[in-house]
């Protein structure tokens, strides 16, 4: 029901697709699937739909398919009140060192690869102790080596290229219509794909970031709720609380708002972003050492960073949530890094 509350006026059939996938035998199962078929008939004669009413309640993505069943996650619905009620000014638990003011140089590895930085070891304090309680206990960690990371999130555009050459699935061109734009729609089972095979295509050792890198390298150095300060400013990232160039239909082209200090663009906002690490519901006994979280058999993966669908209160760089690895969602998509080596 909580699923379902979340997607019942949404205008992407991803995620009236995504009950289907996760309730097969539930009690909206055929209001689903005619919602599906009304959207895919507004599509087919060039219609476009208005936003959905759920996305403007600044009430997050919807309960992730294949967890509601299981522990419960932070509740879209009242996570953006729990952020609200936070103080103006949340004062790090552990003190940050100073890292670089800048990220390396630009690294491209083949004609098809996204634009890297280069990223500095150093450590910080990661997650919140004034926020979800899946973001407790703020915590230090070390970043115990340079990596790089993506500029930008893969664009529709790179994943073509990989599609083209038959080593990706070919997605809706209704999700994905301007090339320039991130892809989403994409799961992170769909994420491993790409970077296999982009992988294989430089001779790079192609990952997602750990949760922990990811972290350190949105905050770029700061220790405020967001990169830019302790409140929402306009022109900083892709939400609906931000300001132009927003659109409610889909996030906007990569790189049009605001770069962080690091010059990452949309680490904050545009579309949620997969990373390597397994779900937890707290940072209880997480690695210092900036590695991957994983667990025995995980199904369940972190994405980080918001969309553009959310308010500002998703803005924050500790803001975190979860999915189904197999799940495609209209806000997820995702940013490839490496080791640098």
């Amino acid at each position: 029901m909580t699923f379902w509350e979340s997607i019942k006026d949404s205008t992407h059939a991803s995620d009236y697709e995504a009950y289907l996938k996760s309730y097969p035998k539930g009690k909206f199962v055929a209001l689903a699937q005619a919602r599906i078929d009304r959207l895919r008939a507004a599509g087919a004669k060039g219609a476009t739909p208005a936003e959905p009413a759920a996305a403007n309640k600044a009430s997050g993505p919807a309960t992730p398919p294949a967890t509601a069943a299981r522990e419960p996650a932070p509740v879209p619905a009242s996570k953006p009140e729990a952020k609200a009620a936070a103080p103006a000014v949340v004062a790090p638990a552990v003190a940050a060192s100073a890292p670089p003011a800048k990220a390396g140089a630009e690294i491209t590895d083949c004609p098809a690869c996204p634009v890297l930085l280069s990223i500095p070891a150093g450590s910080f304090t990661m997650g919140s102790n004034s926020s979800d309680v899946s973001e407790k206990p703020a915590h230090a960690v070390s970043v115990r080596a340079p990596f790089a990371i993506g500029k930008y999130e893969v664009t529709v555009a790179q994943w073509n290229a990989c599609a083209d050459a038959n080593a990706c699935p070919r997605l809706s061109a209704a999700s994905n219509p301007s090339p320039a734009a991130p892809v989403r729609d994409v799961s992170w089972d769909d994420a491993q794909v790409y970077i296999k095979w982009l992988a294989a295509t430089s001779g790079k050792p192609y990952r997602l970031a750990t949760e922990a890198e990811w972290e350190y390298a949105a905050r770029a150095g700061t220790s405020t709720r967001y990169w830019w300060g302790e409140q929402m400013a306009a022109g900083k990232a892709n939400c609906k609380d931000c300001g132009s160039p927003w659109r409610a239909e889909a996030p906007g082209k990569v790189g049009s708002f605001a770069p962080n200090p690091w010059g990452l663009y949309d680490m904050s906002g545009s579309v949620w972003e997969w990373v390597a690490d397994c779900w937890h519901n707290s940072y209880k006994d997480a690695p210092s050492d900036a590695k991957a979280w994983d667990a025995p058999a995980c199904s369940v993966r972190v994405i980080r960073g918001g969309s553009w669908r959310e308010g500002a209160a998703y803005m924050v760089s500790s803001s975190r949530f979860k999915y189904d690895a197999s799940v495609r969602h209209s806000q997820n998509g995702f940013r490839v890094a490496r080791d640098s080596r």
